[in-house]
């Protein structure tokens, strides 16, 4: 999804509105934040979906083709693998380790690079079932292969929502699938059998699926645990599905939120339109933007279903396409036809072009081919002018973006490691590793309990809440709590200061005067504080008290969470 696919992919959306194109907008992009990420691998200048999904779920760059392992790990390195300290723990993993729960749902195979991410440890991203670590002469009973993972290990196994395609990967050769793929595993294991085995040792509820309608009945209902898998290998492209037997992008979305919003801790929700990328290597350019446009669709429902003030969504990419847009067509111009203008040799081109791929012309006399004259010329299955002849059209180097909007949004703006992105919202999460908003205000407003006559931390937020509520003289707010003048003024400024580092997405303040009146009115029948616009989330600061008594006194009105 390279900053041109977007462009173009936009300009689509609007022609298919009957609008010139250009003015239209992606969902994402009318985000708060916009940033953008370098994704080169350690060891690779251009990345693939492997290191590149080990950087922005695990925090830490890694070598190509490799999943959830430090760059000690060469690729295909079975026996550098089984060191513990190259492991390396995803977001959904930490987000498992707090008590939230985490799902995947994606339109490639689950056991793909990308959402492999989130569960996987291995050093080959092609180790999707046990035939293919064989295939690198390699012990799958060593180096498990990774829809094993999925189904027998954490945090695979605690995920209550995968969504997606894959089913070979789970199913012996001896099986068929619903659908008549054969399973791909020569270990005889059936790992659908498995996960439903597991789900019922754990006495919980769940339920697998492999078609639309059974997801919707399922959806009805929402089990603990779902597994739908509605494809032998990847789902099937939008533009060509079966809507009756295949859900789209969206719909998954929406299930998964549904499900995973039953945990009132939170969640981790990974959701990837990976076709985008395929239809790219195949230079099939509508199939690609269509594909863009369906991820639009899912953050649209994302967006609509959660809340901005305690939700936080973020959009990017993997890594970037050689796709060009370009030419000097006029405004409205068909983004999937030809450019206004020709060649030296009076031959068309198209507005949309690869830099390389499988759809490449052999020149006649030296001249470049007419596509527009070819007998498919426009069909989905038509490829796009390419420079270069590959196999497949290769990734571009370039920098891709990101769109964030819910609690600490405005951390993702600038250009950054793609590293950095879980780092970022583990932050605004409050889990993980590493410094979190939650604890960030608390290192200001502590109780310092082994200093004699220290003031506890719940009577420091008293006086600066009635400081601020009375606009009291510090020396009547002093009085009334008992401390000095110079003590009241102290802690009224450590207490702001804590305030301030918990930045805007922590300070809303109503937007009219009826609005202020209705707060203040309904904040004073809870609190009994006049003229207050809203409160502190103390969510977002550890307070420590003398009595255990005191500690439910810290806690917020759930009413004013996230308000001040």
């Amino acid at each position: 999804m390279s900053v041109p696919t977007l462009a173009a992919a936009r300009t689509l959306l609007g022609q298919r509105n009957n609008q010139p194109g250009e003015e239209a907008q992606l969902a994402f992009e009318a985000f708060p934040t916009i940033g953008l990420t370098k994704t080169y691998c350690v060891d690779a200048q251009i990345a693939d979906s492997a290191c590149t999904a080990t950087a922005y779920l695990c925090g830490v760059k890694n070598n190509y083709g490799v999943l959830g392992l430090t760059a000690a790990v060469p690729r295909r390195n079975c026996s550098a693998s089984l060191d513990t300290s190259t492991h390396i723990d995803s977001i959904a993993a930490w987000a498992l380790a707090d008590e939230r729960d985490a799902g995947i749902v994606t339109t490639t195979r689950v056991t793909h690079a990308s959402p492999a991410g989130v569960y996987a440890k291995s050093a080959n991203r092609n180790w999707e079932n046990d035939a293919k670590v064989r295939e690198d002469n390699q012990d799958p009973n060593t180096c498990q292969d990774i829809a094993y993972q999925l189904v027998h290990s954490s945090p695979g196994n605690q995920f209550k929502v995968i969504l997606g395609g894959g089913r070979r990967e789970f199913l012996p050769t001896t099986s068929i699938d619903e659908e008549g793929t054969p399973g791909l595993r020569t270990d005889g294991r059936n790992l659908i059998e498995d996960w439903q085995n597991d789900k019922i040792s754990r006495n919980v509820t769940y339920q697998y699926v492999w078609n639309r309608d059974q997801l919707m009945n399922a959806a009805e209902t929402l089990p603990d645990y779902l597994l739908g898998l509605f494809e032998g290998s990847h789902m099937q492209y939008n533009l060509e599905a079966n809507v009756q037997t295949e859900p789209t992008l969206a719909e998954l979305t929406e299930i998964a939120i549904r499900s995973l919003s039953r945990n009132e801790k939170g969640f981790f929700l990974f959701v990837e339109g990976g076709r985008i990328d395929h239809a790219h290597h195949d230079n099939l350019v509508e199939l690609a933007l269509d594909e863009t446009i369906e991820m639009s669709a899912a953050v649209a429902k994302a967006a609509e279903l959660l809340s901005e003030e305690d939700s936080l969504i973020v959009v990017t990419a993997d890594h970037a396409h050689v796709m060009a847009f370009n030419g000097y067509t006029k405004r409205g111009s068909d983004i999937l036809g030809p450019s206004d203008q020709r060649d030296e040799s009076n031959i068309p081109y198209m507005t949309i072009s690869y830099t390389n791929g499988p759809g490449f012309r052999s020149h006649v006399n030296n001249t470049r081919v007419d596509v527009t004259s070819e007998s498919n010329f426009r069909q989905l299955r038509w490829m796009s002018h390419v420079d270069v002849p590959l196999d497949s059209e290769t990734h571009g180097g370039d920098d891709v973006a990101v769109f964030a909007r819910g609690p600490q949004h405005q951390m993702f703006s600038g250009l950054y490691e793609q590293s950095q992105l879980p780092h970022l919202m583990a932050y605004a999460a409050c889990i993980g590793p590493g410094l979190h908003v939650c604890n960030a205000a608390s290192q200001i407003v502590q109780m310092q309990s082994l200093l004699k006559n220290s003031v506890p931390s719940i009577n420091q937020l008293l006086i600066a809440l009635r400081h601020y509520a009375t606009g009291s003289h510090l020396l009547a707010v002093a009085d009334m709590g008992g401390d000095s003048l110079t003590t009241s003024s102290r802690i009224v400024k450590k207490v702001s200061q804590a305030v301030v580092s918990l930045r805007r997405e922590f300070i809303i303040f109503p937007d009219t005067n009826r609005d202020q009146d209705r707060v203040k009115i309904e904040f004073y029948g809870i609190t009994r504080f006049p003229n207050v616009l809203g409160c502190i989330d103390c969510t977002n600061i550890k307070i420590q008290s003398p009595a255990s008594s005191l500690d439910t006194l810290s806690q917020p009105y759930n009413k004013w969470r996230t308000k001040i």
